[in-house]
């Protein structure tokens, strides 16, 4: 059974992580087939809308640690780096439904989404701080512009979660439910019937002010990050983390 799962109805593609067992935490295999199933929605003209979403409790627990510990993804051609470069060149729109625990990358990517809509239980975090880490997928440029320097600054650096409401509040998602894949699966479906090409230029220019500064500051905020990863700093607190998960 695939880990990231792809269902089509009529022009709206959903892609679903599909490992519940660990919260739905990101492995480098995940990565490639989430990039390689955007990159094939841009190029076919019967998709005229993409969903991102889970299945079970959580949408992601965010990276798989030992996954990431086992093989570090330092370099540009990496996975991680092939999926956020299609998150950030995505010409359609990108929705996601969001149930449960959102971390790190799990919050990060709903910075690309045009649409977000959280569930009851849905909680955000980004503690990359806390690992050693430094935010990515331009989200310490994304973030601070939708939410402010100061509230940004205080997430990203005690690592703090946040729920629905206030992920409404600070403008990341749109709307709350209890069925959210199911409201945004009236959007997703409104949306692919409206002229594509109009939706696909209005996205382009939605987008146009920041694209080449987001490009710009994934390119430093990965670098930087993958420096991170490999430092005793960082070895010392994913070690920290295995060990309170193991308790």
């Amino acid at each position: 059974m695939s880990e990231i799962l792809a269902t089509q109805d009529g022009g709206v593609l959903t892609l679903s992580f599909n490992r519940p067992e660990k919260m739905n935490a990101l492995t480098r295999a995940m990565y490639a087939d989430l990039s390689q199933g955007l990159n094939e929605a841009a190029g076919d003209f019967g998709i005229r809308a993409v969903v991102l979403t889970a299945e079970g409790d959580h949408f992601t627990a965010g990276n798989d640690i030992m996954d990431f510990m086992n093989n570090p993804p330092t370099s540009d051609d990496s996975e991680v780096a092939k999926f956020l470069s299609s998150l950030l060149n995505f010409p359609k729109p990108l929705l996601a439904a969001v149930k449960g625990n959102a971390v790190g990358v799990g919050t990060t990517m709903l910075l690309h989404c045009d649409v977000v809509i959280a569930g009851t239980t849905a909680n955000f975090s980004m503690p990359f701080a806390s690992l050693g880490l430094v935010p990515e997928a331009g989200s310490s440029f994304l973030f601070p512009q939708l939410v402010g320097y100061q509230r940004a600054a205080r997430i990203f650096m005690t690592g703090e979660s946040f729920d629905a409401d206030s992920a409404i509040e600070m403008g990341l998602a749109a709307a709350k439910d209890v069925d959210p894949l199911a409201h945004v699966m009236k959007i997703a479906q409104h949306i692919a019937e409206q002229p594509p090409q109009a939706i696909i230029n209005t996205k382009a220019l939605l987008k146009a002010k920041n694209h080449d500064a987001v490009a710009a500051i994934m390119k430093a905020e990965f670098e930087i990050f993958a420096m991170a990863l490999q430092s005793d700093e960082a070895m010392e607190a994913f070690m920290k983390f295995m060990s309170k998960k193991g308790k």
